[in-house]
């Protein structure tokens, strides 16, 4: 009976040092696996190879999800074997559900603390979603357990890179660099793809820039997948806003404020909105009563409520612009629409408005160009015959005006052409200057000529119908360039009186 205990005793304690060096062997085995660190483990020495097996076939297929569903099964079975979480984190890896790895690693290590290969897994999921506290937890351990490790000195290389250009995108942020940190984001990208704070904060930086389609397609992209992401609420209601969406954006904004009630940004912002549509609304109420100073000094003050809101302010200038016109000051109009374009290019109101005021200013050239980039944009026949009246007036501005010449206007009777032609004959006649200098002696024979001209355009009522119209003005000038004024002046004063024959010397 002795002998027979002994010897059960015995075999008890050979089972117990064999199972000890296995697992030793074992675990020594995950550690030099690391190279590849989302190849699942070899199960065929623990219980339930079969199944195993058919979830390690699955993976090598790259049937990930079918492997995942495998592993999901083994863990119901078998819910504290540590690989079982490992294996099913490198098929989540694959998938992309990288939350989903990092939370079955953890499982793994809370089960079995000295599994070396799935701290390297932690590690690398916390790089790709940028949890750059937890990695560095992890490098630490890493570091204490293998510091020459191969796979380790990678993750760390990779961390330092993300650290340096996020702490170089926080200061670009502060000093309001957007691009800069649009570009330091996207260096933390390379490696914590999968990472929304950076995503956001780029987004965020691409609406602060005016790149709203870019910015909203991240933002977009982040809330159909987590619908209460608050800084992907946040980033399109800051898109709204900057497109002039007042209304939209207002209503994003007070659902990020009800899902996170202290977000400081949104807060700030959304007083912002309220301020700006408030004061821009006062403005267009004023200028609607017709009170136009009133409106300017409003639209003035909305304009200082916030600089980056491109959009909204590009109407505000709009608006200075169309009060001004109505308060006469057409140099201010011109200025204020002239901001409007700088602020939006394709502006056409603004564009059509400063084309108004420089046609009352004279300034065809300029009333020109901006209509023909105007009829570009929109060939309405009503900015087709503004332009057709612009270029006409540049061309007759670019002639002589007879009726400056004769002192008179447009409206002029043919008695009143006739008075004002013999005033200014009399006037610029050369016998009237025969002791000036030959230069003063040539600047009035030309006026005098000019005079005649003047008068033979505006006397004859079709050739002033073809003037006024602009029809055919270089065949009405050239009408006139070998005329004789004096033959002109003296046939003027022999069909109305002779009196003057005795102050000129004809021929």
């Amino acid at each position: 009976m002795y002998f027979y205990l002994s010897f059960s005793i015995l075999i008890d304690f050979a089972l117990t040092y064999l199972l000890s060096v296995t697992i030793r062997k074992y675990r020594s085995n995950q550690s030099t696996m690391s190279a590849n660190p989302e190849q699942p483990n070899d199960y065929s020495r623990l219980p339930n190879p079969q199944s195993r097996e058919t979830a390690k076939e699955l993976y090598a297929q790259k049937k990930y999800k079918e492997a995942l569903n495998e592993y999901s099964q083994l863990i119901e079975q078998k819910p504290n074997e540590a690989l079982n979480y490992l294996n099913r984190a490198a098929c989540s890896i694959m998938l992309m559900k990288y939350d989903s790895a990092i939370d079955d690693t953890k499982k793994c290590i809370e089960l079995d603390k000295e599994l070396y290969k799935a701290y390297i897994r932690l590690m690398k999921c916390l790089l790709i979603v940028g949890d750059i506290i937890q990695a560095e937890t992890t490098l630490s351990r890493l570091l204490e357990q293998d510091p020459k490790n191969k796979a380790v000195a990678v993750h760390q290389k990779d961390l330092e890179y993300v650290k340096r250009f996020l702490k170089d995108g926080e200061s670009a942020f502060a000093a309001k660099d957007y691009r800069k940190v649009v570009y330091c984001m996207d260096r933390c990208l390379d490696v914590s793809k999968s990472c929304i704070k950076f995503k956001l904060i780029k987004a965020e930086c691409l609406a602060l820039l005016g790149r709203y389609q870019e910015s909203q397609k991240i933002a977009n992209d982040i809330f159909h997948i987590h619908p209460k992401n608050v800084d992907a609420i946040y980033v399109r209601a800051v898109c709204l806003y900057f497109e002039d969406n007042i209304d939209k954006a207002f209503t994003h904004f007070q659902h990020v404020l009800k899902l996170a009630p202290d977000h400081t940004k949104a807060l700030e912002m959304y007083k912002r909105a309220k301020s700006l549509k408030k004061k821009k609304e006062e403005g267009n109420a004023a200028y609607k009563s017709e009170q136009y100073q009133k409106a300017y000094n409003l639209y003035t003050e909305a304009l200082a409520i916030d600089p980056q809101n491109v959009a909204t302010n590009a109407k505000l200038h709009f608006n200075k612009g169309m009060v001004a016109a109505k308060l006469g000051r057409l140099k201010e109009s011109v200025t204020e629409c002239s901001e409007a374009l700088k602020l939006d290019a394709n502006y056409l109101k603004a564009l059509l408005r400063r084309a108004a005021s420089y046609m009352e200013l004279k300034e065809f050239e300029e009333a020109t160009h901006d209509l023909e980039k105007a009829y570009k944009m929109d060939s309405s026949r009503e900015i087709n015959r503004l332009l057709t009246n612009a270029k006409l007036a540049l061309k007759k501005s670019k002639r002589k005006d007879y009726y400056k010449i004769l002192g008179i206007d447009k409206n002029a009777s043919t008695d009143d052409i006739k008075k004002a032609y013999r005033k200014r004959a009399m006037v610029h006649h050369p016998d009237r200057h025969p002791y000036a200098t030959e230069g003063e002696k040539k600047e009035q024979e030309k006026k005098f000529k000019e005079v005649g001209e003047a008068y033979g355009i505006l006397s004859d009522p079709k050739k002033r119908s073809r003037y006024d119209s602009g029809d055919d003005l270089d065949d009405i000038d050239n009408a006139f360039q070998d005329m004789d004024p004096n033959a002109q002046f003296r046939s003027f004063f022999t069909q109305h009186g002779g009196y003057f024959h005795d102050y000129f010397h004809f021929g």
